[in-house]
């Protein structure tokens, strides 16, 4: 394999998405990008952080779309007409260009924002969609917020919702389909350690050396 390989995680909220990629990145000696990312945007294009915490996997109106589609095919994405776009434009894009600078430098794992249709023409990559059964993730949510079962089942709607509408809107794919995925995992089903032996032997069959 010549290139980096890069594993990009899309997740259902509870389904284990920071600590497979986490423990997947360990085991691999590399880095795990989850809001790393978004300091690392932050840096690379002179934003303030806060604003990449504040929009972070949301979507923005529907008229910039394809303002931000046209402008980034133009090549806008280092220019001095990228400082001149809309806030959520700008978040965009500093994250699209983070993602393929960071596939281009290092093999890492990447959670979310989008990574799998950034890179969408990288040759080594590995994408995965978790998910789980339900209840499991709601367990999950009630432990990690410290919250009622009513809470956590209300968290898990609205995140997957927002998460589904940001993938949706940006790429030109469907958030959670299996087809668009080089694996799918329930992670009830495996656990952590579990997911993150299926990646291992997935990439490995996929790459060989991998």
């Amino acid at each position: 394999m010549e290139g980096n390989l890069v594993f990009t995680i899309g997740r259902q909220a509870g389904s284990l998405g920071r600590t497979i990629g986490r423990k997947l990145a360990e085991k691999r000696g590399i880095k795990c990008y989850d809001k790393e990312l978004l300091t690392e945007a932050a840096k690379n294009s002179g934003l303030c952080e806060e604003l990449f915490k504040s929009n972070d996997e949301k979507p923005t109106n529907s008229f910039l779309y394809s303002l931000v589609m046209d402008t980034y095919s133009m090549g806008y994405g280092g220019s001095p007409a990228y400082m001149d776009m809309p806030i959520n434009h700008k978040i965009f894009l500093a994250q699209f260009d983070t993602i393929k600078k960071l596939a281009g430098e290092e093999s890492c794992v990447i959670v979310g924002r989008c990574a799998d249709y950034a890179l969408a023409d990288y040759p080594y990559k590995v994408t995965v969609f978790l998910t789980g059964n339900e209840e499991d993730k709601i367990k999950r949510l009630m432990e990690l917020h410290q919250v009622s079962e009513s809470k956590a089942r209300d968290i898990m709607i609205k995140t997957d919702r927002k998460r589904s509408s940001y993938y949706n809107y940006y790429s030109n794919k469907k958030w959670g389909d299996a087809r668009e995925y080089d694996l799918c995992i329930n992670s009830s089903f495996t656990g952590a350690d579990g997911a993150v032996e299926l990646i291992q032997r997935f990439a490995q069959m996929k790459f060989g050396e991998a």
